[in-house]
């Protein structure tokens, strides 16, 4: 007898498998960023209510107080181009020069994606909370003109999370080049924390507020990676 030759299933590497459905994607996020928001809100409240005439809240604003004590010209303006790099329109101008950097470069939409939803996924859930948690700024001299919005979280220390640390996990996903992934583990570290530094320096949050802008857009950041970069290897 001759022998027949059965079908097999398909050799494909798990990275060459299609990714999640866009569905199915995009209603994970928006629970990933449901659930986050909730529990920020939550934390918001407790540091404005339950946490009020504590020793959490003396500390909280202690820090504050202990920098505007030292401040001086020469930090005042090292600080000042600190917060700069995560300003605005520095963190869209750098998010869109590598959102259409990484598209030519690696001719695919994946990480361009992933950046763009870390981006306006952490500023969505960053203003969101600010409409139900009402905090004041600290109550020492400002550096900065404050923004309508509450002290509560930093959004400044969130968009630098969510812009150095996001293209450091770019980095790592989608580059075998360890001086590339250096670097950008160390702009991931130092940017962020001295931004978050800048922000109590300048006496526009207390550091709960900071700790909170970081929590924000690093669980964000590992909610989307997970979906758009880990689900697709």
């Amino acid at each position: 007898m001759r022998a027949v030759d059965l079908p097999t299933h398909s050799t494909r590497s798990r990275a060459d498998a299609p990714g999640p459905s866009v569905g199915y994607a995009a209603t994970r996020l928006v629970l990933g960023a449901v659930l986050l928001w909730a529990v920020l809100a939550g934390v918001g409240y407790v540091l404005t209510h339950a946490l009020t005439d504590t020793a959490f809240y003396d500390w909280d604003g202690w820090v504050n107080r202990w920098f505007a004590r030292h401040r001086s010209g020469t930090w005042n303006t090292v600080t000042h181009l600190v917060t700069f790099c995560a300003e605005t329109m520095t963190v869209i101008g750098v998010g869109l020069v590598f959102f259409i950097g990484m598209r030519i470069v690696l001719g695919r939409w994946r990480e361009s994606l992933f950046l763009a939803v870390a981006l306006l996924g952490e500023v969505t859930i960053f203003v969101c909370t600010t409409f139900v948690i009402d905090r004041n700024r600290p109550p020492v001299p400002h550096l900065d003109g404050a923004p309508p919005t509450s002290s509560f979280p930093s959004g400044h220390t969130a968009a630098s999370v969510a812009l150095y640390v996001g293209l450091a996990v770019i980095a790592w996903f989608s580059s075998d080049r360890g001086w590339l992934r250096k670097l950008a583990l160390v702009g991931a570290i130092a940017v962020p924390v001295l931004v978050a530094l800048s922000r109590l320096y300048r006496g526009m949050h207390y550091p709960s507020d900071v700790m909170a802008g970081a929590l924000l857009a690093a669980v964000w950041l590992a909610i989307c990676a997970r979906v758009l970069l880990v689900d697709r290897r």
